[in-house]
């Protein structure tokens, strides 16, 4: 069969017959999403859900676990499981950490997983998992600052602006808790906690760490997660903890936090920063808070005021201007703090 005319050419291009071109017979396919192709965007749809829905749901299983498990018996448990995970994973692919580098691991760990996720456990005894959520979404200001006081960054008239608003969505929600000594005092934890993980975040680039990814983040947290536990056994808490009396919500939670938050999520993480552009992959820093305020309101009775609400707006509105203030530095700043923007700008937080 001789094709001549367009309207033949596009007829058989949809559908997929063989045709004679040149004398020669050729099969033309037509065009239809592949079994791959189809694979590839449902990997793409469950990872997003993964890092958009499952870290923003972390904060909700915290203050289930913490009920009844002490909050450092509580973290140490499920980093030490979860870096174990993790570490044993790169083990059996090659990877071999050395002295200088396990330095590097507790230098981190301590500032991300010690500090930074030993007040936030603590704290949520005391305090609702979304408004820890909305605390925990400073870690920008936090890092944006630091840079700055290190004279690496500068800071644009945007990024000022979205750090007034900040400041602004904070003041909103602590505002009310001045009263309360207990709440005031587990929301001031909570921001030492972002502002722990946020010099984790800016001396990172300065520490010997794997460039393995999945041994960069394996090391902190193996190592965050000792210091946890010895945390809790000097304060007491192991011999507080009455393992007869752990509630199954606890344990679920802890076990979903081990499973979900930790491991799945941080693989979906580690997997979309190879597949999409770092700045589309950072968007669950915005999802995140909004999911666990919603979380904390359905499953949990958690208020959902008009002050929430204006915090959560003001909090992330200037995540916004910051990230886009940073784009307008971008020739002010070193490649040292991008590189580390980029990897928190996902910000593995919540290999939470």
């Amino acid at each position: 069969m001789m094709i001549d005319q367009p309207a033949q050419i596009m007829a058989l291009l949809r559908s997929g017959k063989m045709v004679n071109i040149g004398g020669r017979p050729v099969i033309v396919p037509r065009k239809s999403a592949t079994p791959s192709n189809r694979s590839h965007a449902i990997k793409l749809v469950l990872a997003f859900t993964a890092i958009y829905v499952v870290w923003g749901s972390t904060y909700l299983a915290i203050r289930y676990a913490v009920e009844t498990i002490p909050p450092l018996v509580t973290a140490g448990i499920r980093h030490t499981v979860a870096g174990g995970i993790m570490l044993t994973w790169a083990w059996m692919r090659g990877f071999r950490p050395t002295r200088q580098q396990w330095f590097g691991g507790l230098a981190v760990g301590a500032l991300f997983f010690l500090v930074g996720h030993g007040t936030l456990h603590w704290a949520e005894q005391y305090v609702g998992s979304g408004l820890a959520a909305l605390l925990i979404a400073t870690e920008p200001m936090f890092i944006l600052v630091l840079g700055w006081l290190m004279g690496q960054q500068k800071i644009s008239r945007l990024s000022a602006l979205g750090l007034a608003l900040g400041i602004a969505g904070v003041a909103i929600l602590t505002g009310a808790e001045l009263t309360h000594g207990s709440s005031l005092l587990g929301l001031l934890a909570v921001l030492l906690g972002s502002l722990s993980w946020a010099a984790g975040v800016v001396i990172s680039p300065r520490v010997n760490l794997p460039f393995d990814a999945l041994g960069r983040t394996a090391l902190p947290t193996i190592c965050g997660a000792a210091m946890l536990l010895i945390a809790a056994g000097v304060t007491g808490e192991f011999q507080a903890t009455h393992w007869a009396s752990i509630s199954l919500r606890s344990i679920l939670g802890l076990a979903y936090l081990i499973t979900f938050g930790s491991v799945m999520a941080f693989t979906a993480y580690t997997w979309l920063l190879q597949q999409c552009p770092p700045a589309l992959v950072a968007t669950h820093t915005y999802a995140n808070p909004v999911v666990a305020v919603l979380l904390g309101w359905l499953l949990a009775g958690e208020p959902l005021s008009i002050r929430v609400v204006l915090a959560s707006v003001a909090i992330l509105g200037a995540i916004v201007l910051i990230r886009r203030g940073e784009n307008t530095a971008a020739g002010c700043t070193t490649p040292e703090l991008q590189a580390a923007g980029n990897k928190l700008a996902a910000a593995v937080r919540r290999a939470s």
